[in-house]
């Protein structure tokens, strides 16, 4: 079964005529500014392999790095390959490197695999700088002798350097990878371009086991045009062991080459299709680099900070919108939107122009509708005008939105408090015990409560009512406004204090002796009530004797004569008090006992 399932396998292999098992060539980083590239690298081939006559390779080879004083270097990345499934265990300049990325593709033809690996190495060549960088323990001598035999044994490693410098245009710099291979024919598409202007473009290709002894229908196009440096890198040859950078022609079986793409490309462009047709030498594109003259804003923005204001609505958002990875002012009057749950909130602008590497920070103020409940997810887009459109063209049109979750501080609730009801001790004045309302208001028992006789005072939480117990008003209606506090709002609501005319208490014993005790007929609760009271006193015998009003003194015990009152002797009498009140619509009837 094992033997079937290999020659199936084989049998696949020769059937189909590209090779499997491959990475597609995509982007991996993209750089925005003065900058450019340059290759360092070398091969482990003693020759290129189709001239050997025995299968030998290094384990380690060595490059020189020359850059201008004043070139910075700003990244730096190492990638290393040959035949087999892998070395991923060696040292550059003495220092021990592991890969952060692999890649492998597998030849159609053999069914053989070849390997790739890559690692960030930006930190080491900055400090290191110019010199000469030594790869070693790439030890590939047990695969030689098997890929010896179709001519595909190679080993090799490059470094693509991008460095910094004052003096160039400011370019737009991409960097793609992945594992390719031809024969008979790949296309790879380029995005993420974005071509204002092609002067000095550029285009390197990292490609390895090319020969220059092959070139059986061999082509290298970008966008239909065929791409050739004659007399290193012709036509009908593009991959045969050659570095553009040193002028070499026997980097054997592997290719560092940098191709003018000035008059290839036009402007506007946002893609580019690389072409490459061999239909014998096996050639892998392993990275592509492009530079191009790109002057543009890339406008990015956080939300730093927001303050929610209690009661109101309204938040106040401080925000920085950025012009970083750029090369071209951002203008100003760049509209920036925010959202929340797709509702609309505001557009506001950009105040100056942002220069390249700048920021500008703003605070506004925006209003919440109501139906917001909270937490909510705020969104801000910058380059918006309002309908999810940008008026700005910039590097990058995919990173202009930054999110952030906003918690309102919103208000306690709270229990609505019936108003409180107290008798009338005399032109409405009462005496009122509202206590428990400070637990009965309350959903939460950490609420703080405080009352007050005015909005004002309660909105302010000043002049607070400390005795609820025994509460003296000296008119009713009163209004009693309540403040309820949770940690970083509050709520305001009130009562009210009403008064009713309770029925009055009659004292009916007089001692009319002039002694100050009951000399009068005394009824409490009475006057300044029952305003329009009348009382009239009848003697035993059912005789009127006497009438007052609430304008009138208690009755004295005197009984008016058509000449003068006389003291109404000792004795029983009997009392009418008209209250004339909608409560009262029956007459107090009574006795009293009259002494002196």
């Amino acid at each position: 079964m094992i033997k079937k399932i290999t020659l199936i396998l084989f049998l696949f292999c020769l059937l189909i005529p590209v090779s499997f098992f491959a990475q597609d060539i995509s982007l991996y980083t993209q750089i925005n500014g003065r900058y450019d590239f340059t290759f360092v690298g070398n091969t482990l081939n003693t020759n290129e392999n189709s001239f050997m006559s025995s299968p030998t390779i290094l384990t380690s080879s060595s490059a020189d790095l020359n850059l201008a004083s004043t070139d910075v270097i700003e990244r730096a990345y190492l990638y290393w390959a040959g035949c087999g499934t892998g070395d991923f265990n060696v040292q550059l300049n003495g220092i021990d490197i592991t890969p952060d990325r692999t890649f492998s593709i597998i030849q159609a033809s053999s069914g053989w695999p070849h390997f790739s690996a890559f690692k960030d190495i930006t930190a080491q060549v900055q400090a290191t700088g110019n010199g000469t960088y030594t790869l070693s323990d790439l030890d590939l001598t047990a695969e030689i002798p098997q890929y010896f035999q179709n001519r595909t044994n190679f080993g090799g490693w490059a470094i693509i350097v991008v460095y910094q410098n004052d003096a160039l245009p400011l370019n737009q710099l991409n960097i793609y990878d992945g594992m390719q291979a031809v024969p008979d024919r790949i296309d790879i598409s380029l995005n993420s371009l974005n071509v204002i202007d092609n002067f000095d473009a550029k285009i390197g290709f990292l490609a390895w086991e090319g020969d220059v002894g092959i070139a059986n229908n061999e082509s290298l196009t970008i966008n239909g045009s065929v791409l050739s440096n004659p007399p290193l890198n012709p036509s009908n040859n593009a991959f045969n062991s050659t570095n553009s950078v040193t002028g070499s022609n026997s980097l054997f079986n592997m290719d560092l080459d940098i191709y003018t793409i000035q008059n290839n490309i036009q402007i506007g462009d946002t893609t580019a299709d690389i072409s490459l047709t061999s239909d014998q030498d096996y050639v892998m594109i392993n990275a592509i680099v492009t530079k191009l003259n790109s002057q543009l804003p890339d406008a990015t923005i956080v939300l730093n900070n927001y303050i929610s204001e209690c009661n109101t609505g309204y938040i106040e958002l401080d925000y920085t919108v950025y012009n970083v990875n750029s090369t071209d002012f951002l203008p100003a009057n760049t509209p920036i939107t925010f959202y929340t749950q797709n509702t609309l909130l505001g557009t506001f602008y950009t105040q100056n122009d942002i220069p390249i590497g700048g920021n500008e920070n703003n605070t506004i103020i925006l209003n919440i509708p109501n139906a917001i409940s909270s937490p909510f997810t705020l969104t801000a887009v910058v380059d918006d005008n309002g309908t999810r459109s940008g008026i700005v063209t910039e590097l990058v049109e995919t990173n202009n939105e930054f999110e952030t979750v906003i918690e309102l501080k919103l208000p306690p609730t709270f229990n609505y408090l019936e108003d409180l009801l107290s008798c009338n001790l005399g032109l409405t004045k009462g005496i009122f015990d509202f206590s428990n309302y400070e637990e009965l208001v309350k959903n939460d028992q950490s609420h703080i409560v405080t009352f007050h006789e005015s909005y004002n005072d309660a909105f302010l939480n000043n002049n607070e009512i400390f005795n609820t117990t025994n509460f003296e008003a000296i008119t009713t209606p009163k209004e009693i406004f309540v403040r309820i506090e949770n940690e970083f709002c509050y709520s305001l609501t009130s009562f009210n204090l009403r008064t009713r005319n309770c029925p009055p208490e009659v004292f009916n014993a007089v001692s009319a002796n002039n002694d100050g005790l009951n000399d009068s007929f005394y009824i409490e609760g009475l006057r300044d009530i029952f305003v329009n009271f009348k009382l009239e006193i009848y003697n035993r015998w059912g005789k009127h004797i006497w009438t007052g009003d609430n304008s009138m003194p208690d009755w004295d015990g005197k009984v008016k004569k058509s000449v003068g009152p006389d003291d109404a002797p000792d004795g029983t009498y009997y009392y009418i008090l008209y209250l004339n009140d909608p409560d009262y619509n029956e007459p107090l009837t009574g006795y009293l006992y009259l002494t002196r």
